[in-house]
């Protein structure tokens, strides 16, 4: 039975360091640290997360996937700028990146665009990996169309959907699974599977300008509706983190949770209850501001060459 701690204790003694350098990076330029509930009573609606249920005596409530929707409530409230370390769960995910339960860090500028806070995200990964002995890298922004159309020579938005279903398929998805995707969930494929751990091998790269059909909470992009401001980061091939310049539009955003619904229910999922508090605040005045969300156990492989999130965590989901 294993008993003892899944990663070394040297490595152990570099996330506590690295942890110690993320809240020195963000105390040295005034962002508050703020601490916001584990359980919570709303599950999210998107699509692509499992929200993990949970009893707590008569009570029943959801493990938050992020500590979005509060973040986002505190800066309704004029916290002003803010960071978040905290464990978050997000159903079943395993395997060589991916473990259920895991360290996000997440933050918030008020006033910035999305190209500000991405250099920004640099910064802070460069402060890591330096901090763990690695050299500091360059970064690179490309568009997600831009991307799409070097790797596969196609337009992500343009194209048609038979075309993704085919070009998925020759990248290793079975028919049957191609044809029950959606337009998005094949896009994701090709990102997860091909494009994705193209990206980053040697520098940091901001994969900018989603379609429309993903914003999530993002803003659409004015010069462009059929994009949206929502950004991931890569290094190594892996994703990283994942940012928006954030809508604050409740009308806008409450359309959104119930379209999620919808699709969920076509795809058999459950529905989940919307997150009236959330929705409170944002009529209430959300700030102009930019987030992001950063896999902090992904960050740790790339700065330690890890090849296995077991071998940066204390004990993973299995043997916890």
């Amino acid at each position: 039975m294993m008993w003892r701690p899944s990663a070394s204790l040297e490595q152990l003694r570099l996330r506590a360091r690295l942890l110690a350098t993320t809240r020195e990076f963000f105390d040295s330029r005034g962002a508050l640290e703020v601490d916001t509930p584990a359980l919570v009573n709303h599950g999210v609606t998107d699509i692509n997360l499992d929200s993990a249920e949970v009893r707590c005596g008569a009570r029943t409530g959801f493990l938050h996937t992020s500590p979005e929707y509060a973040m986002k409530r505190l800066l309704a409230a004029g916290s002003g700028d803010i960071y978040q370390l905290c464990h978050v769960v997000r159903g079943d995910e395993c395997g060589r990146h991916h473990n259920p339960e895991f360290m996000l860090l997440e933050w918030y500028r008020v006033g910035w665009t999305m190209d500000t806070l991405i250099d920004e995200v640099a910064e802070l990964f460069n402060a890591v990996v330096v901090a763990a002995g690695r050299s500091a890298r360059a970064l690179q922004r490309i568009r997600y169309q831009e991307a799409f159309h070097t790797h596969f020579g196609f337009d992500p938005i343009a194209t048609p959907t038979q075309k993704l279903s085919q070009c998925s398929i020759n990248n290793g998805l079975d028919a049957d699974a191609a044809a029950s995707l959606s337009r998005d969930g094949l896009l994701d494929f090709l990102i997860g599977v091909a494009l994705g751990p193209t990206l980053g091998q040697d520098r940091w790269v901001a994969l900018t300008h989603y379609p429309a059909s993903q914003a999530a909470l993002a803003e659409l992009d004015p010069q462009d509706p059929r994009v949206a401001l929502r950004f991931e980061f890569y290094g190594n091939g892996i994703e990283l983190a994942h940012g928006f310049q954030e809508l604050g539009h409740a009308g806008q955003q409450r359309e959104r949770f119930i379209a999620d619904n919808a699709e969920r229910l076509e795809r058999g999922l459950p529905t989940r209850a919307l997150d009236e508090y959330l929705l409170t605040a944002l009529e209430h005045g959300l700030p102009p501001c930019s987030g992001v969300a950063v896999g902090f156990d992904r960050l740790l492989m790339v700065a330690s060459d890890a090849q296995h999130i077991r071998d940066v965590m204390t004990f993973t989901t299995e043997h916890a």
